[in-house]
């Protein structure tokens, strides 16, 4: 994978962006979700500051994976349009100290760094983004799934053969 490592602070502090389209195929942690490595993500990252002055980095990504649908277990693709805030606190205690002063839980307060690979950001979005359990809308071939649904036979029904007359 790419890395694209910022001095994190330095980056909010000059109100830095960068963007850019990666590989799926380059991201191993969320490949193993994907069906295959195709498609790419597309990211922005803008940094700056809050209104409390503290450094925040604001991360998008989307993009197109393909997925495993868990009823009828064919691949389908998954458009991933993600946006997240990350503030940014010095360390742990600084991190936990902003987090109970926001009490927001749309903003997440992670430690900066100064080497924050920029690649891990998105992938970790990414990774949030997918669904818990993957499934189309509507599954496109249902007649697999109603025949397994129609074939589906009682635990008990075996039992009805020893019942003496």
């Amino acid at each position: 994978m790419n890395a694209f490592v910022i001095d994190a602070f330095e980056f909010c502090r000059i109100n830095g962006s960068r963007e850019g389209v990666t590989p799926v195929a380059e991201m191993t942690r969320l490949t193993k979700d994907c069906v295959d490595n195709s498609g790419t993500l597309a990211w922005a990252l803008v940094g700056g500051a809050s209104k409390l002055g503290f450094p925040q980095l604001t991360l998008s990504v989307s993009g197109t994976v393909r997925l495993i649908c868990q009823r009828c277990l064919t691949s389908f693709a998954h458009h991933i349009d993600a946006s997240t805030l990350l503030m940014l606190g010095k360390d742990d205690e600084q991190a936990d100290e902003i987090e109970a002063m926001l009490d927001d839980e749309t903003i997440d307060v992670i430690v900066g760094t100064r080497a924050m690979n920029i690649m891990d950001l998105v992938e970790d979005e990414a990774l949030l983004a997918l669904p818990h359990t993957p499934k189309h809308g509507v599954c496109p071939d249902s007649a697999l799934l109603d025949a397994a649904k129609s074939e589906k036979k009682s635990p008990f029904d075996a039992l009805k053969g020893l019942k003496p007359e």
